[in-house]
């Protein structure tokens, strides 16, 4: 009994290993990376990204190998983008959800959102269904320079991603002092992109010779503004004191004159009051204090005369 048990238990441990053996030799799924992916641009591809954590990524893996049997009838060929071993790639083409399957067709990109069996990709492929969706945009094409950019962002992300990792499980270094490591490394990295990045702008445009300053020149421009100011007022009170001093001798002229002309009216006057004086007869005296005036009565009015030339 346990012998016969043994041989139902080899068989299929020798069925497993043969088919797949045979599943294997079937797939003609082409590995891409970020050294031969360009071999997509030329003839009809259809490509999928990937990830080996992905449950929906293996449960898509045998039909895509199915697919790939029927390259050589279909005239396409297919394959495959491990976005962990190879993450400029899915930045390139800005991949955000797994699986990702594109249909590339001489350099044009068309991104699949149908089915993910077996017929529906052989229809998609023989009545040409992919000619009724629209192509990527050109500022988001994986061969553009800008992607090309993009690419080398998430490059870069990967690799912090995995000195950070080293930090914590090689040399156990704490969270916190992780991350001022990198908080240090962004600024030093800022700043220096920054001094790159205004040497470009004064290589393209150069300021004019005037308007170029240093901060010691902006710093004493006030001062010399205030000297200059004050030498401004000095000419002016220069100036202005010439004027004054004319002034005041026209004005010195009048006063000679005007008092000259006060003496001559002024002696006559003299002379006048002196001759009524003599002439006017004494008034009488009164008992009481307070004189009382009658309306018929006028007030003694002196004329002058008028002036002798």
């Amino acid at each position: 009994m346990m012998r016969f048990l043994s041989l139902i238990l080899s068989f299929f441990v020798v069925n497993s290993l043969l088919i797949n053996f045979v599943y294997t030799a079937e797939s003609q799924v082409i590995e891409l990376d970020e050294d031969n992916w360009d071999l997509m641009l030329t003839n009809e591809w259809l490509v999928e990204f990937y990830a080996p954590w992905c449950p929906a990524c293996k449960n898509l893996q045998p039909i895509f190998d199915d697919l790939s049997s029927w390259s050589d009838d279909l005239n396409i060929k297919t394959g495959k983008v491990d976005v962990t071993t190879s993450p400029g790639l899915s930045g390139r083409f800005f991949v955000t959800a797994l699986p990702t399957i594109f249909h590339v067709y001489n350099g044009e990109f068309r991104q699949y959102k149908g089915s993910r069996d077996l017929n529906s990709f052989m229809t998609f492929i023989e009545e040409k269904k992919w000619q009724s969706i629209e192509t990527v945009s050109a500022w988001k094409r994986p061969d553009s320079i800008q992607m090309s950019v993009v690419s080398l962002f998430f490059k870069l992300s990967y690799h912090l991603k995995e000195f950070n990792n080293m930090l914590l499980k090689e040399y156990e270094l704490p969270i916190w002092a992780s991350y001022g490591l990198f908080g240090i490394g962004t600024l030093l990295l800022g700043t220096l992109l920054g001094l790159i990045l205004v040497c470009i702008i004064d290589c393209l445009c150069p300021p004019k010779p005037g308007q170029r300053q240093s901060f010691a020149e902006q710093r004493d421009k006030p001062k010399k503004d205030e000297e200059i100011h004050g030498d401004e007022l000095e000419d002016e009170d220069e100036c202005q004191q010439p004027l004054i001093a004319e002034a005041a001798g026209d004005g010195n002229g009048e006063t000679a004159e005007t008092s000259d002309g006060e003496k001559y009216s002024g002696s006559d006057s003299d002379d006048d009051a002196a001759n009524e004086n003599k002439s006017a007869p004494p008034s009488p005296k009164k008992e009481s204090n307070s004189t009382k005036v009658t309306p018929h009565s006028s007030p003694n009015v002196r004329k002058r005369k008028s002036k002798k030339v």
